[in-house]
């Protein structure tokens, strides 16, 4: 039988997405393996795979011993996120990591779909203006009225990362809504080198701006950025509140992802 659509997309996230394209900004990635861990800057390591190999689930506890152990020998790391897909094969994952320290967080969608259904019939709120931001101090006000969005305290350390990779030229944009003469919404873009694709990550809006037809006029913004540099698909892990934008906008849900962290 054909393929669905669902099916294409969520193939063409596994064979371009899931390699080197996965972690461009990485200040390093050490394979084991079918592991690929990855070294960030501001204290964050991050695991990812193509797929575990035919891994079983008593596998699974050697495994994830073997990736910590890599990085508790570095004292710079103090978080570690161990990115779950759920339509891959890896019995006896969750509990794996769970007994070795890992706590899920909230399920994300991740979302596939042609950019020029973000870009179709969106118009720009009222009072709202939209730009890319490079400035230093726009980058450190952007990263603290995110924080501020998720109900957390100021970590500049965020900004520091944000700055280092626009020092690399490595293609992620930043952008930013504003209205009453502050930002009020975020985004980044992360168009993807070598495939179809640029990531719609970062979203957030503070509470007071929901709900207004901001978000969706960011990402339009982001998409229309994209589809000038030749990418064609949009891919973004959606929480409950973005998922339904993306959507309406042609977007679909081709699987979950679930974020479980290590903490030092």
């Amino acid at each position: 039988m054909p393929m669905t659509i669902k099916e294409r997309y969520l193939q063409a996230y596994d064979e371009q997405l899931r390699t080197d394209a996965e972690t461009p900004s990485a200040l390093s990635v050490t394979k084991l393996g079918p592991l690929r861990l990855a070294t960030f800057a501001g204290g964050l390591g991050f695991i990812t795979y193509r797929d575990l190999g035919g891994a079983l689930a008593a596998d699974m506890p050697g495994l994830v011993s073997a990736a910590l152990k890599h990085y508790r020998a570095d004292p710079g790391i103090d978080k570690v996120e161990w990115k779950v897909r759920m339509h891959d094969a890896s019995p006896g994952l969750p509990a794996a990591l769970v007994s070795h320290g890992f706590a899920p967080e909230e399920a994300e969608s991740i979302m596939v779909g042609p950019l020029e259904g973000l870009c179709a019939n969106v118009p720009e709120p009222d009072g709202v203006s939209l730009r890319k931001v490079t400035a230093e101090s726009d980058v450190r006000a952007m990263s603290a009225m995110a924080d501020e969005a998720f109900g957390e305290a100021v970590d500049t350390r965020m900004a520091d990362a944000l700055l280092a990779r626009l020092s690399r030229n490595d293609g992620m944009e930043l952008w930013v809504a504003e209205a009453d003469g502050r930002m009020v919404s975020c985004g980044r873009l992360e168009p993807v080198h070598g495939t179809d694709f640029a990531g719609i990550w970062g979203g957030s809006t503070l509470e007071a701006y929901r709900g207004r037809g901001i978000y969706r006029a960011l990402t339009a913004a982001r998409a229309r950025s994209a589809l000038e540099q030749g990418k064609t698909l949009a891919h973004s892990d959606s929480s409950e509140f973005s998922r339904p934008i993306l959507e309406r906008s042609g977007l679909l849900k081709v699987s979950t992802t679930i974020p479980y962290y290590w903490r030092r």
